[in-house]
This record gives structure tokens, C-alpha cells and sequence, in this order.
């Protein structure tokens, strides 16, 4: 597809034009409908429609956690063989602060992506067969972890990516406390109900230098001072095991993490089948596909059982 096809095709969601602008959202936030046989109950069901995110307590047992956090370790420590394409370090050291494609780095992580008691109740909110669009592992060090600024997800999907519309769906899956003091995930409760259209254009090659501090595609300090007074800020917190879900266009952030204390998670970005992304809208090619999974080959299959 040519550039100039891509500037014809109908775009629900411009972005990266001259002026940033607020639009109202196009897309349903909840796909399908709730019955008392669904794997959330009403008023959680309500409560991620509402505010684009739900916290799950306690998904992994103890036991299980411990095998995730061995695993990541295993990842970061040099012992594993990892594809440096995968790796991204901080901006101005070469601790690691990402791993991407953990379905390929690790046949754990590939099978916690798959697990019921996440992509199941994903797949409800969705109403739909799913796929990894991306996932990775991020670390937040004691006293140097860097932040990650304001920022909707799926603005950068669709203008870099090529994601048509608004159903997916991040999973975080907390591999160490999260409290108030380490830089925790920070979100706008509703914000997902408005598109911050942002200004100026993409650069070539955005991601390499947007994967250690993103400046392209985030909404301006006036915007942001504005959905923070009409939504307000809060943060996620909870124990290792614990589960956040956080809808594509949720406004999000974290501080940086000045405590002695790491702060790491385990990140799977479910789309919708329906929903695979095409050519981007607001850019001149596609991200590399460590970030994009541009050609799956078909829904997962969900799978249920303790984590062994």
C-alpha cells in the first residue's frame, strides 16, 4: 500500500496533524454483553468500562509468582541467549529496562500470556479471539529507574502501527510490589472516553529513540493539566500476582524510582482478531515487528491450570 492509500483510507482516530485536538471515542469500551456466567462480575465489568482499567488482587499464587520472578531474572542476567533486537536499555546506561517478544523469549511468560485467568477474561471484555500485538518485560531499578511519560497507547498504535480502532487491551502482571513510593502505573480514570489528537508529524525511525523516552505522540502539557482536572490521577498498586487491565486508550504514566526498592512487570497487549492492524495512519512505515506483530498467524488458544 502506498503512502498516499494510506492518506485516503477512512481514519476514525487522526493523529499527528498540525494541531492537537480533543475527539470523542467511536468505539465501545465493553464489546460484549455480561451474563452471570462471565469470568468478571458486573460491577468490575461496569468499573473498567467506566474508568479503563480494573486491578485483579492475588491472580498468580505465591508459589507461582516465584517462578515468574526466577524466570525474569533468568532473562536479565546475561544467562539467557535473548535476541538483542528484544533489548532496550536505559537512556543513559546499558541496564536493561525492556524485553520485548517474551512469548518467544520464554515458553513460561508464553504460556502465563495464555493463561484463563488473563486472556479469558480479556477475551470477555473484547467479545472477540485474540492475539499478542506486543508483550515485554519492563524493570524499574532501585534508585535510577527512569519514568515513562504521559501517553495513550493506542494513539501510537494507530498513527505508528497501523491499529484501526479502539479494542485492545494491556494486561500487567505486577512481578514485584507495587506501591505508591516506586514508580507505579498512573492513570486518568476515563480518559479512554476522549482521543487526544496530538500534534506534528512522525519522524523516521520514531521507536528508536521513543522506546527510552517518547516526545512524539503524547498530548501537551495544557492537555494533560486539563484531563487530569476532569479526571483526576491514580495509581495501580498491589502485591506481586496482582493483575492490571488497562484499556488502549487510557491516559498512563509512571514515575521514576528513586526508592531502593526494583519495580518490574510483565506486559501483554491483547488485540482484538477482528482488529489487526493494516498500514500506519500517521507514519511513513510500520514499527519493526518486535513492536508490531504484524503477521499472526491465528487466535491463541486459552489455556487454564496452575502455572508450572
Amino acid at each position: 500500500m502506498t503512502l498516499s492509500a494510506v492518506h485516503t483510507r477512512t481514519d476514525a482516530y487522526p493523529t499527528r496533524l498540525a494541531d492537537e485536538t480533543w475527539l470523542e471515542r467511536k468505539d465501545p469500551v465493553f464489546w460484549g454483553n455480561w451474563t452471570p456466567q462471565a469470568p468478571l462480575t458486573r460491577a468490575q465489568t461496569e468499573e473498567f468500562d467506566k474508568n479503563g482499567f480494573l486491578v485483579l488482587n492475588n491472580v498468580f499464587s505465591p508459589a507461582e509468582v516465584t517462578k515468574l520472578q526466577a524466570e525474569s531474572s533468568r532473562l536479565r542476567s546475561g544467562e539467557a541467549s535473548l535476541n538483542s533486537d528484544n533489548v532496550v536499555t536505559e537512556p543513559d546506561s546499558d541496564a536493561v529496562r525492556t524485553i520485548f517478544r517474551l512469548e518467544d523469549e520464554s515458553s513460561l511468560f508464553n504460556r502465563v500470556a495464555r493463561d484463563e485467568r488473563i486472556a479469558g477474561k480479556v477475551r470477555f471484555l473484547l467479545d472477540d479471539d485474540l492475539y499478542l500485538h506486543q508483550s515485554r518485560l519492563n524493570y524499574k531499578p532501585g534508585f535510577t529507574g527512569k519514568e515513562f511519560y504521559w501517553h495513550s497507547d493506542f494513539e501510537t498504535w494507530h498513527a505508528e502501527d497501523g491499529m484501526p480502532r479502539m479494542r485492545a487491551i494491556s494486561a500487567s502482571i505486577l512481578l514485584t510490589d507495587n506501591d505508591a513510593l516506586n514508580g507505579p502505573l498512573m492513570l486518568m480514570p476515563g480518559s479512554h472516553k476522549h482521543y487526544v489528537s496530538c500534534a506534528g508529524e512522525t519522524p523516521d525511525e520514531n521507536h528508536k529513540s521513543s522506546l527510552k523516552k517518547q516526545e512524539v505522540g503524547v498530548p501537551s502539557h495544557g492537555a494533560l493539566s486539563d484531563l487530569a482536572a476532569k479526571f483526576g490521577i491514580e495509581y495501580a498498586s498491589g502485591k506481586a500476582g496482582t493483575v492490571i487491565l488497562f484499556e488502549c486508550n487510557t491516559i498512563h504514566g509512571s514515575n521514576g524510582n528513586i526508592t531502593p526498592f526494583p519495580r518490574s512487570n510483565a506486559f501483554f497487549v491483547y488485540n482484538a482478531w477482528s482488529n489487526r492492524v493494516e498500514e500506519p495512519f500517521a507514519a511513513n512505515k510500520p514499527r519493526p515487528d518486535f513492536l508490531s506483530n504484524r503477521d499472526p498467524k491465528g487466535p491463541f488458544e486459552i489455556v487454564s491450570g496452575k502455572i508450572e
